[in-house]
């Protein structure tokens, strides 16, 4: 596990000594603090020879503190949690950083915060900071998908073009699926297994040598958003080593670019990424993922009083497919991986309602993914929801079909403060 007490202490004092030029005497700086509490449990639908009938069964806290200065801001927000299915008791911090603006031009935020960008719902491309897929598939809030960073993030503007640049001394890896909670295909057995099934990962962890990189430049011409999108990292999910029986990230950079503006009566995007994977630019080493293109077109709109639709449609083409074919084996993924994606959600009573279903089609893989859910704000600061994750798919070694026994409802009941 990292250091994050240390982390989180030089991340702060560099971050103290970076701005120390502008920060002057002062008041102490004015505090917030907020959270809530979540109780949160779910159920499989289907029978799973490896993992519990409770997809997930928990008691969440989660306090947030935030301060305001005149020439800086610092926040923190952690979780505390008993988790049920694995009979712990955890922490995670989710942020912990310190934001000034040193210049008009100029801002810098620094400390462990969750980064986005890129123009997908739920689909993402140039977007390479670290997910939380096992949280998203057992229901916890859509939050957690994203996972935190501990990061450098400056920020440059001009009437020229505004550019974001990241900078992430150690590589954070997604939080995949390992098991744990989650039933998946697993390459060393050649079938669906459990956590007890876990291979060997090797995480490049060494500080300042194995970073990320990312940048984004972009700028609003017409109403209309233009990006162009740099990282240079390594994968964020592990290859399978069928030799040694270990997964590898290895290295890996990306390069895209996107536009988002006003379409007819909605809002319209378009992404497209290129993956260049370093450490086998030939195609021919089946123990690392082959270089690829990715496309998104997507579109939403309005179509009713508070009711929106969404639609996207994503391909993933593979590089050097020929090369893939001949190290592949039985379980070969296709040259091209089409996913359609809709998301209809409507507000009802007042907007205290929410109607939302996430529908994730691949036609390639014949596998997909429905994630209805119902959010009913009972009051201000009381909510509850109910859920679920629902999997299919013909093949078990398919992104959705490995995932269909986890099929499960869930609900939860959150109280803020």
């Amino acid at each position: 596990m990292k250091p994050c007490t240390t982390l989180a202490g030089m991340l702060f004092f560099c971050a103290m000594a970076i701005t120390s030029f502008t920060v002057a005497a002062q008041d102490a700086p004015e505090l917030e603090m907020n959270g809530f509490v979540e109780v949160l449990g779910g159920l499989r639908l289907r029978d799973d020879p490896y993992e519990q009938d409770a997809s997930v069964m928990e008691q969440r806290l989660q306090i947030e503190c935030r301060g305001y200065a005149d020439a800086f801001d610092v926040q923190y927000r952690g979780d505390v949690y008993a988790d049920w299915v694995l009979e712990e008791v955890k922490y995670d911090t989710r942020e912990l950083w310190f934001f000034a603006r040193p210049t008009e031009y100029m801002d810098v935020k620094i400390g462990r915060q969750i980064l986005t960008w890129g123009t997908g719902d739920l689909v993402f491309l140039n977007d390479l900071f670290p997910k939380d897929w096992q949280s998203f598939f057992i229901g916890r809030d859509p939050e957690y998908l994203k996972a935190p960073s501990d990061a450098v993030k400056l920020g440059f503007f001009s009437d020229i073009v505004n550019v974001d640049l990241v900078y992430t001394p150690q590589f954070d890896p997604d939080r995949y699926i390992t098991g744990e909670y989650i039933s998946h295909w697993s390459p060393l057995s050649g079938n669906i297994a459990g956590d007890k099934a876990a291979v060997a990962v090797h995480t490049p962890d060494t500080w300042f040598d194995d970073h990320e990189i990312a940048i984004r430049v972009h700028k609003n011409v017409n109403n209309y958003e233009y990006a162009l999108y740099g990282y240079r990292g390594f994968w964020k999910t592990p290859d399978y080593d069928a030799l040694f029986r270990e997964k590898n990230h290895h290295r890996l950079h990306v390069y895209g670019g996107s536009v988002r503006g006003s379409v007819f009566s909605g809002i319209g995007n378009l992404e497209f990424a290129y993956y260049r994977s370093l450490d086998d630019s030939e195609g021919s080493d089946p123990s690392v993922s082959n270089s690829e293109i990715r496309g998104l077109i997507g579109y939403t709109q309005d179509i009713a009083k508070d009711c929106n639709l969404s639609v996207q449609y994503f391909l993933e083409a593979m590089l050097d497919y020929d090369e893939y074919e001949e190290t592949a084996g039985k379980t070969k993924k296709d040259e091209y991986r089409h996913v359609l994606t809709i998301q209809a959600t409507k507000l009802l009573l007042n907007q205290t309602i929410e109607l939302s279903v996430p529908v994730y089609y691949s036609p390639s893989d014949n596998d997909g993914y429905l994630r209805p859910r119902i959010t009913y704000d009972y009051t201000d600061d009381a909510s509850f929801v109910i859920g679920g994750n629902l999997f299919f798919g013909d093949d078990s070694s398919t992104f959705f079909g490995q995932l269909k026994n986890n099929t499960n409802v869930y609900t939860a009941f959150r109280l803020t403060f």
